[in-house]
């Protein structure tokens, strides 16, 4: 059986794989990155005390992520796109843990329930259910999101073909191969995910209305704004960790 593709590149991940079977596989689409600047010291009482807040020039950054996931299933399980298919958009930052830089999410919002229980009682992450619509046409992306008082919506396309150099603002945001969560009874777990190396294209993007931060004091947006078209990706289930 040929391998998965999320592992077509593996040298450039900052630890070795997992030697466990990975469980869930995903494709994510024409994928946003958009960053806000925030005080540490602001950020640090939403974040669990055991997890350090990684800062990049001495910054703390919250991201609003929209894209769209296909093929969303368990390893080796069918993909009906009825089930599998789905537009998401998550807030989330950054944080390091026994040396692995990693993900924090905030918020994950999908349109339907079903995925909604599946990440909440085996991930561990707060995803909540959303009214969505994504529409591609001529090279844009349009992109509307609402969840009660959260809401976004915006038009997107990608520039020209970037590339994340480390050290970068852009390398420190987007490579990361693990996420961080936390269950209702307080325990901290990690996830390993797998995928290639970012494929990133600098992006223009026309915020039409942004709700999803409006309960963090943020400060300005990064100019950064990026744009991947496709990446495979896989996930681990997630390990309880001290």
């Amino acid at each position: 059986m040929s391998p998965h593709p999320a592992f077509s590149q593996t040298g450039h991940r900052p630890w070795p794989l997992p030697k466990r079977p990975w469980l869930l596989q995903q494709i994510w689409h024409d994928l946003l990155f958009l960053h806000w600047e925030i005080d540490v010291t602001a950020l640090r009482p939403t974040i669990p005390a055991n997890l350090e807040i990684d800062t990049y020039d001495g910054r703390a950054w919250l991201a609003v992520v929209p894209f769209s996931m296909k093929g969303v299933a368990p390893r080796g399980f069918p993909k009906p796109r009825s089930f599998c298919d789905f537009p998401e958009i998550n807030v989330r930052t950054y944080v390091i843990k026994d040396g692995k830089p990693g993900v924090w999410f905030f918020s994950l919002d999908v349109p339907h329930r079903l995925p909604v229980w599946i990440a909440r009682a085996f991930f561990h992450l707060p995803y909540f259910l959303a009214d969505m619509d994504v529409q591609n046409a001529n090279g844009q992306t349009r992109y509307r999101s609402t969840r009660n008082d959260r809401a976004f919506s915006a038009t997107y396309h990608p520039l020209d073909t970037g590339t994340a150099s480390p050290g970068s603002f852009e390398h420190w945001a987007t490579e990361r191969y693990c996420f961080y969560a936390q269950s209702g009874a307080g325990h901290l777990y990690r996830a390993d995910v797998q995928h290639p190396k970012w494929p990133l294209q600098r992006a223009a993007c026309e915020i039409h209305k942004n709700r999803m931060l409006d309960a963090f004091p943020i400060g300005e947006q990064h100019s950064s704004i990026l744009f991947s078209k496709s990446l495979s990706v896989v996930a681990w289930i997630p390990q309880r960790i001290g």
